[in-house]
């Protein structure tokens, strides 16, 4: 049995095609620009104004310590010879935080058991490689560090201590 139109739905049906074209056009431009958001570089500008850390003087930090700067996502290692080293504070077997263990001397994290001395250097499995290092500049006694790149290192080397 077929129903008769009447002259209001024909309008009626009119706007409602508008309508849902209307919001399918709205979804597709919502699409596409997170999809370009996503696909555009990010610019280098935003980074290079915030890439110097400044730690403090050299003097603040006493040989043989480790001091963490949670800002900056670091730890600084003063060595007893007066080397100084920077440590990203990430594990390198996954990626967890590990903090500086001041009664074990030791860099301990807490997801796997991993161990660093203050050189960065694996102590313990299951990480395979030393922690990342940042690069460090004394300059008139004060202590900087570049967050602008992590070195990603397969050992320690002495090369890598920044001697004040």
């Amino acid at each position: 049995m077929k129903t008769a139109e009447t002259p209001q739905s024909k309008p009626r049906r009119r706007f409602l095609r508008w309508l849902w074209t209307g919001l399918g056009l709205v979804v597709i431009a919502e699409t596409a620009w997170v999809i370009a958001a996503f696909l555009r570089p990010r610019s280098k500008a935003a980074k290079a104004g915030s890439s110097l850390f400044t730690a403090g003087t050299i003097d603040e930090f006493a040989p043989g310590s480790v001091t963490a700067f949670p800002a900056g996502k670091f730890y600084l290692s003063r060595l007893d010879d007066g080397g100084l080293l920077a440590l990203h504070r990430e594990c390198t077997h996954l990626g967890c935080t590990v903090p500086w263990s001041e009664s074990e001397q030791r860099f301990v994290c807490p997801c796997h058991a991993s161990t660093f001395d203050s050189r960065g250097r694996v102590l313990g499995a299951p990480a395979t490689r030393p922690l990342d290092m940042l690069a460090v500049r004394v300059e008139n006694g004060i202590v900087k560090v570049d967050l602008s790149h992590r070195t990603r290192r397969v050992a320690y080397h002495a090369s890598q201590v920044t001697k004040p």
